[in-house]
């Protein structure tokens, strides 16, 4: 018996009118998350084998993608504060008269 039957005979089960058992009702449930979950994961591809290592990988790339941007935006503040400290430092440098002392 495939999930699809099994999943037909509870729903008859659950519909004849009877007070309706609750592990019958549990058992529907169950079944009818599980056959959707792998319906989902066949839609997207992952229903093979390789799918876990698939997942290992995507992850770690997205964990390496988060960590370059994190790092690529502190770059560009460390950067930006310096050159502001660097105009800086040149312009009470020229409000000082340095330049008229190098000559």
């Amino acid at each position: 018996m495939d999930e699809d039957e099994a999943l037909a005979r509870l729903v008859v089960l659950a519909g004849t009118g009877a007070p309706a058992d609750a592990a019958v009702l549990r058992a529907l449930i169950e079944e009818a998350s599980e056959l959707g979950a792998r319906r989902a994961l066949a839609r997207l591809g992952l229903s093979d084998a390789a799918a876990r290592d698939d997942m290992v990988d995507l992850r770690q790339l997205l964990g390496a993608w988060r960590d370059a941007k994190t790092s690529a935006w502190k770059a560009a503040v460390d950067w930006a504060v310096r050159g502001l400290l660097a105009l800086l430092v040149v312009g009470l440098a020229v409000k000082m008269g340095l330049p008229g002392l190098l000559r």
